[in-house]
């Protein structure tokens, strides 16, 4: 059986790691490049760096700190934010990323997964779905920036989380795996920093669906909540963030109590 991955999550923007609650009132958590050198010495199995407002923000990517980033980890490490283009994706390459994370210009253009997949092969190639379900009892449509279908239970939103589409995440995740990416980066937007739990419904309606990596995002509160996405959740690795940055505990303690439960661990 293939290990189950650990991977904590590098929010970047303005050069500072920040966390957030479902995508707002950040919190700064340290600098990006002395926090990836710990998570490397802890232990983690990958480690995720997103620059989560260059989309929104209409900018590229910060190479420099991702050179410097990279300069500190020997584990595979994955970039996104601000990616628009084949040429943006050997940039952050050559800058040291073993992969490329593309969340809203794979919306805007789907063939950048295509495209990206044939120029560099499916293994750099990352799709990160930032979903959000869709309110069903009571709900006042008029307030959600988007039609909803009575057939979609969890939207896509691009921009960092901040715009909503009409996009349903669930097909979304099998056209992406279709057009030749290589994981799925799926985070539910409801539980992102609530540390209450991941979404298990929607993790595990698209790794039934998937023959790709599926890793899992949002609401990672305990070591239980890391082991429901691993195993009632289906998901092949689980990224977490607050958990991590603040010390509540260590990525070797949460490998050594989901192996002590039977979870596939790189000790």
């Amino acid at each position: 059986m293939l290990a189950k991955r650990i991977i904590p999550c590098l929010d970047v923007t303005g050069g500072r790691v920040v966390k957030g609650v479902k995508y707002f009132d950040h919190v700064d958590a340290g600098d990006p490049v002395e926090q990836a050198a710990n998570y490397d010495r802890q232990g983690a199995d990958e480690l995720v760096f997103l620059d989560i407002t260059a989309s929104l923000d209409h900018r590229d990517i910060m190479l420099d700190i991702v050179r410097r980033v990279a300069e500190q980890v020997f584990i595979p490490f994955t970039v996104g934010g601000g990616v628009r283009t084949v040429e943006d994706i050997r940039e952050i390459l050559k800058a040291g990323a073993d992969k490329t994370s593309i969340m809203t210009a794979a919306i805007q253009d789907p063939d950048l997964v295509n495209k990206g997949a044939e120029r560099f092969g499916s293994q750099c190639i990352v799709v990160a779905i930032d979903a959000k379900r869709v309110p069903r009892e009571g709900r006042d449509d008029s307030n959600l920036g988007y039609a909803p279908d009575e057939e979609i239970e969890w939207v896509v939103y691009t921009h960092g989380g901040h715009r909503p589409t009409t996009v349903d995440a669930l097909a979304w995740a099998a056209e992406a795996e279709e057009r030749g990416a290589g994981e799925l980066l799926v985070t539910s937007m409801d539980a992102d920093g609530t540390k209450a739990g991941y979404d298990i419904e929607l993790l595990r309606r698209i790794s039934e669906r998937a023959s790709i990596p599926v890793i899992a995002s949002g609401g990672a509160g305990t070591v239980d909540h890391l082991y429901e996405a691993l195993t009632l959740g289906k998901a092949d690795a689980v990224l977490a963030a607050s958990i991590f940055h603040f010390g509540e505990t260590t990525v070797q303690t949460v490998k050594q109590e989901l192996a002590a439960r039977g979870i596939t661990m790189r000790l």
